[in-house]
């Protein structure tokens, strides 16, 4: 059985703050191996409950955050961007479930670290079908294009709430309790790493003999609107075909299925930046 084990890092235990998330900042180096250790955790539990592969999707920057000397020599790991699947790499390749660890709340969510999707500066909102759609729902759709469940979301409590009410069945790790966009009351790795060993090995056991928690499914065609972050920012993603300009800063499209959608989201929010 393989393991899809996506991974972000604004999710991961101690992480409150941008400084702690982007390449060249003393605290980046801290919290990589954090986020690398939190990974192993996942990759334990899944081993432990029967995994016989494991795959690693980097999907926090550009890919590039995974310590590898430092991760579990049982799993393989995704990494670099831009990839086909960005965030959800290898799932095309046959899994049987998905682990997102270390991710956060949409853009907007009160109480929730870091809050944002995809991008804090380029991207305000994002809807699929006219539901609300953070990285969760957006990964996790493409997950169920490929039949592929999500059993275990790890982050803090606001990123695993939106989890819980968009996958019935779905195993959650608090590992820190926000009150503010960037403050949050933090578990030690000590206490974090055993409780996402754990959850990862009960989550993968139960849907192993029950089959309970279902891919997440989205209504085809997929229409995804996107707001971005001024007008400027529309005035080039508009012109991607298929997409349509709504109002100053939203864009919409139409397309035959979630990947397909999910690859012209990304585009707009490549262009946004070139505004």
């Amino acid at each position: 059985m393989r393991v899809l084990i996506a991974h972000d890092m604004e999710g991961i235990s101690g992480v409150v703050d941008w400084r702690h998330t982007e390449s060249g900042n003393p605290e980046y180096e801290r919290f990589r191996r954090i986020m690398t250790a939190e990974v192993n955790a996942a990759i334990e539990g899944a081993l432990a409950a029967g995994a016989s592969d494991v795959v690693v999707a980097d999907g926090h920057g550009g890919g590039r955050n995974v310590l590898i000397e430092q991760l579990n020599p049982r799993a393989r790991v995704h990494c670099g961007s831009p990839s086909p699947l960005s965030m959800v790499s290898g799932v095309d390749g046959g899994p049987a479930a998905a682990f997102f660890v270390g991710y956060h709340a949409a853009s907007g969510t009160r109480q929730a670290i870091l809050a944002h999707t995809w991008s804090c500066s380029r991207v305000l909102g994002v809807w699929l079908n006219g539901e609300p759609a953070g990285e969760i729902r957006l990964n996790g759709s493409v997950c169920g294009q490929f039949g592929v469940p999500v059993l275990l979301v790890t982050g803090d409590q606001a990123a695993c709430a939106e989890a819980t009410a968009l996958i019935p069945g779905v195993t959650t790790v608090a590992v820190k309790q926000a009150s503010a966009f960037q403050a949050a009351e933090c578990l030690s790795p000590e206490v974090t790493q055993p409780r996402i060993r754990e959850a990862a090995a009960q989550a993968l056991k139960q849907y192993r003999e029950r089959g309970t928690v279902r891919p997440l499914a989205v209504r085809t065609p997929v229409r995804i609107a996107v707001e971005l972050g001024n007008p400027a920012m529309a005035d080039i993603a508009s012109l991607i075909p298929g997409m349509q300009r709504v109002d100053g800063r939203r864009i919409e499209g139409e397309y035959p299925d979630m990947v397909t959608a999910y690859r012209a989201f990304r585009v707009a929010v490549s262009l946004a930046g070139c505004a």
